[in-house]
């Protein structure tokens, strides 16, 4: 069972998602604006959002950014543009997934149970997905989605404990950019920018930085790898 925000103003297309997603036994709220779906995620915790474009308020496309901006819940975009242009500034802005109307209602619950799969597990590597990683003082949980660090606990945003999770799973392995965007992101296109800031705000929270890493490695034009600190480097 998933908390569900769906966002759609079309009063028909709304019910029908809801009583869909209900008797899947969802627990669903539901909102018509752009506005309302920013108070709402402000408010309550939700597993996914299912996102329309076309709002009377904002377009979608914008609310997204906006969402993102406040949250790092999976975001399912509803739309009726099926430019591959449009579908791929969407994925880089922050969307999950996306459907292009019209859409059944069984193609959203597996595009549903696809997101939330990946969102409370790590993607595939050389570790069990729900087994505790230990790399040096770091321990990542990927089935309690808990990380600390000498004992203490990280303050995570959904995507960072992802990346996390996945470069422990693969100690000491040099992972391509390319393989984090498709596994951590589930893009196939990307800019290596949103992967740089990533890595950036997780080393400030692991107390490292870039000049001076501990755990996280960049190899320049190759990828990144997570592994235990040398003796003697210190947190900053």
């Amino acid at each position: 069972m998933a908390r569900v925000l769906v966002v759609e103003d079309d009063q028909f297309v709304r019910s029908a998602l809801i009583r869909h997603l209900t008797e899947a036994a969802h627990t669903v709220r539901s909102v018509g604006t752009a506005l309302e779906a920013l108070r709402e995620v402000a408010h309550f915790t939700f597993d996914v959002v299912v996102l329309d474009l076309g709002l009377p308020d904002l377009d979608g496309s914008e609310a997204l950014k906006m969402l993102r901006g406040i949250t790092e819940v999976p975001v399912i975009v509803a739309t009726a543009r099926d430019d591959e242009t449009e579908i791929v500034r969407l994925l880089n802005a922050g969307a999950d997934d996306y459907l292009t109307k019209p859409f059944s209602v069984d193609v959203l619950s597996a595009r549903m149970a696809a997101v939330l799969r990946r969102s409370r597990v790590s993607p595939a590597g050389e570790t069990p997905r729900d087994s505790a990683v230990e790399v040096g003082g770091l321990r990542v949980d990927p089935l309690r989605r808990r990380a600390t660090l000498d004992g203490a606990e990280l303050d995570l945003t959904r995507r960072e404990f992802d990346l996390l999770a996945f470069l422990a799973g693969r100690p000491g392995v040099v992972v391509p950019r390319k393989e984090l965007l498709a596994e951590v992101w589930q893009q196939s296109y990307g800019d290596d920018q949103t992967i740089d800031v990533h890595l950036s705000w997780l080393r400030r929270k692991l107390g490292e930085t870039a000049a001076r890493p501990r755990y996280l490695h960049t190899l320049r034009g190759v990828g990144v790898k997570l592994e235990p600190p040398l003796p003697g480097a210190a947190a900053r």
